[in-house]
């Protein structure tokens, strides 16, 4: 019996569930044009009928049976509707405003991408060259912002600075920030799209100092006569010549990274990023918390773990030990499989291309023949086709930077740079939607009952999970003494 028939499921054991077919779906139902959930509380006997709409209930509509839907890491759950990505996981589909992503990668530019996510439609000539001079004029950083970054440690951590920096940009602009001008100034296009011009134009330099500082060469100024990512690699790489201009190969092999990560649809990134700005908190400290999210290990250093994958297997020779230890749970495949691909990842394959593109200019990355193997095995494995294990984005895209010279710490920092385009463009439309609220979820608690307080003196030794901790090998000596006393 296909979806076309009715539907009928228990939840626990306590409840029956039918959800009415749509129309021309069966002959039995008096009405078959409703959209409809008819839930039976078989605890009280209560029935319900629940609105269905763009294939989902709302989950408020559950409290009329006195229920919450739980859903831990919602995987299951739609937060928002929006307009702006389209992924289809099982056909390996990707969209951004309904334009195949391979097709833009292809035949546009990263900043044109960027105005069709914010916008909602491409830009014409005029459009584009306004739109680009709006950004490049915002490049430039407050002294006091440069001076602030100079202070980090020589050994800070990229992103740790970008994160930082990009929270304190909020401090320099106060007329930006609703709990001091108001909560109504993002109604103001002006006001919204300005801080939009200063995000995406000023990101690129701190990201360029940042890794200016890790290697510890003095920052370059902007230079606005040249494209996005070619000031970008301006930035970065300019010392003394008088006329320096990026690899225009590399430059494009970057920009078309930079649109393959520029949106992918409610992710941990973009969901923090909607979640921090519901309160109205400004796009400054947003897109920091939306940054720091994509800083873990799960989302945007993904990429890293597979370079570490791939020089832990060594030689092609290494291969079917490998994957008979990934088989048998003793190691783990990294780059392989997505929690919304069910099919191979359509940026995969872009990037495949942009990486043999990279080698050819700079020399090839030796462990290119090791990932390109190991892919190739994989896939004609029934193990891991079974499993729908194909590769992903960041399957190459380490393999790329490594070659292009960037150290494995710049990873989530080039992630984040054409991610906040997509950001902003969430928290564009979540502004505009009139269903917007403050995020707060519910828990399911399952704590103590009320219990009396007992005094200090009268308490036996109590749990202590935060006791364990460690000491800096620069106490250890003083610690010593101290245990003398």
């Amino acid at each position: 019996m296909d979806r076309a028939a009715k539907i009928v499921a228990h939840v626990g054991s306590s409840s029956s569930v039918v959800a009415t077919p749509t129309s021309g779906e069966s002959q039995e139902k008096k009405n078959p044009s409703r959209e409809v959930l008819s839930v039976t509380d078989e605890r009280t006997g209560k029935k319900i009928e629940i609105p269905i709409k763009d294939g989902a209930i709302r989950a408020t509509d559950l409290k009329k049976l006195g229920l919450k839907s739980y859903d831990p890491g919602y995987f299951n759950t739609a937060s928002a509707i929006s307009r702006i990505t389209y992924i289809d996981g099982d056909r390996g589909i990707l969209e951004y405003r309904g334009y195949p992503i391979e097709e833009l990668c292809e035949k546009s530019s990263f900043l044109e991408v960027a105005f069709l996510l914010l916008n909602g439609n491409l830009p014409n000539k005029a459009q584009l060259d306004q739109w680009t001079n709006k950004i490049m004029t915002h490049t430039y950083l407050h002294e006091n912002l440069t001076g602030l970054m100079k202070n980090f440690r020589y050994d800070a951590h990229p992103m740790g600075m970008v994160i930082s920096t990009m929270a304190a940009l909020s401090t320099f602009y106060p007329e930006a920030n609703a709990a001091l001008s108001g909560q109504k100034i993002y109604q103001d296009p002006t006001i919204r799209n300005k801080q939009i011009y200063r995000i995406i134009g000023k990101l690129p330099t701190i990201a360029a100092c940042a890794y200016r500082h890790r290697i510890g060469r003095p920052y370059n100024q902007p230079v606005n006569h040249l494209s996005y990512v070619g000031n970008f690699l301006y930035m970065l790489d300019h010392l003394s010549e008088t006329k320096y201009r990026p690899n225009p190969k590399l430059e494009k092999a970057l920009d078309v990274l930079f649109i393959i990560h520029a949106d992918h649809e409610m992710n941990c990134g973009t969901a923090a990023m909607r979640h921090i700005s519901s309160s109205l908190a400004d796009p400054y400290t947003a897109v920091a918390g939306a940054a720091g999210a994509l800083y873990g290990p799960l989302h945007g250093g993904a990429n890293e773990a597979v370079l570490r994958m791939l020089e832990e297997i060594g030689t092609v020779d290494n291969i079917p030990e490998f994957l008979a230890g990934v088989k048998n749970k003793t190691r783990k495949l990294m780059g392989f499989g997505h929690r919304i691909y069910k099919n191979y990842d359509p940026r995969a394959k872009i990037i495949c291309r942009i990486a043999h593109e990279v080698f050819d200019e700079l020399g090839r990355e030796p462990l290119i023949e090791v990932a390109t193997e190991l892919e190739r095995i994989a896939l004609s494995d029934e193990y891991f086709v079974s499993r729908k294990l194909y590769p992903n984005v960041d399957f190459y895209s380490g393999l790329i930077y490594r070659a292009m010279g960037f150290p494995t710490d710049m990873f989530p920092v080039l992630f984040t740079i054409p991610r906040a385009v997509g950001y902003l463009a969430h928290w564009s439309e979540q502004l505009d939607d009139p269903e917007n609220k403050i995020a707060r979820p519910l828990q399911i608690y399952k704590g103590h009952e009320r219990r009396p307080y007992v005094p200090l003196e009268e308490r036996h030794e109590a749990e202590f999970p935060t006791k364990a901790t460690y000491s800096t090998i620069y106490n250890k000596r003083r610690n010593a003494g101290l245990s003398k006393y």
